[in-house]
C-alpha cells in the first residue's frame, strides 16, 4: 500500500465480465463513453507497453491523453500510465491545472458477479512532485462526477449490446 492519496470508484453493472471488458478495450466502444464530448481514438495497442492515444474534443477545445499499459490481464485488470500530452504525444503538465501529476497510475479491475460485474477504478499520483500530490489529494473528491457521467452512458450501451445479442 502506498501512502499516496488515491481515488477509488466502484461500480456494479449489470452486465457479463466479457461485456464490461470489451467496453473498456474495444476502441469504438470505449470512445462512445470515455469523456465528455468526442473522444477520438487515434491509437489503441492493448498490451503491456503498448500505447494509447486518445483525444477528447469539446466545443472548440482539446485534451490529448497518453497511455502506456503496463499490464493486462484480459477479463480481469487494466494498469496503465496516464498523461497528458501534446500533438506529438511528447508527456506534459495539464493545460487546464498545472499542477495536475504529470502522470497517473490507472488500475481497472472486473470481478465476475453473475450476470453483474463490479468494477474498481484506482487512481493515484506516479512519481509525482510535491506539488502535483497536493493537487490530486485536493481533487478527489470531485472526480467522480465525469467518471460517474461515462459509467451512466455505459449503462445504456449494455442495455443496447444485450438487446442485439438476445
Amino acid at each position: 500500500m502506498s501512502n499516496l492519496p488515491e481515488y477509488l470508484l466502484d461500480r456494479v453493472f449489470d452486465a457479463l465480465r466479457e461485456m464490461v471488458w470489451r467496453a473498456w478495450t474495444d476502441p469504438e466502444l470505449l470512445s462512445s463513453w470515455y469523456a465528455r464530448g468526442e473522444t477520438i481514438i487515434h491509437k489503441f495497442d492493448l498490451k503491456p507497453g503498448g500505447l494509447g492515444l486518445n483525444e477528447m474534443r469539446w466545443r472548440d477545445n482539446s485534451d490529448r491523453r497518453k497511455i502506456v499499459f503496463q499490464e493486462v490481464a484480459p477479463h480481469e485488470k487494466l494498469v496503465w500510465h496516464h498523461s497528458s500530452s501534446d500533438s506529438d504525444w511528447n508527456i506534459i503538465a495539464n493545460p487546464m491545472m498545472p499542477d495536475w501529476p504529470r502522470v497517473i497510475l490507472t488500475i481497472v479491475t472486473l470481478e465476475h458477479m453473475g450476470a453483474k460485474t463490479k468494477v474498481r477504478l484506482t487512481w493515484e499520483p506516479f512519481e509525482a512532485t510535491d506539488a502535483e500530490i497536493a493537487c490530486f489529494a485536493g481533487a478527489v473528491d470531485n472526480m467522480s462526477g465525469g467518471w460517474e457521467s461515462g459509467y451512466v452512458i455505459m449503462d445504456e450501451m449494455f442495455v443496447e449490446l444485450q438487446a442485439v445479442n438476445t
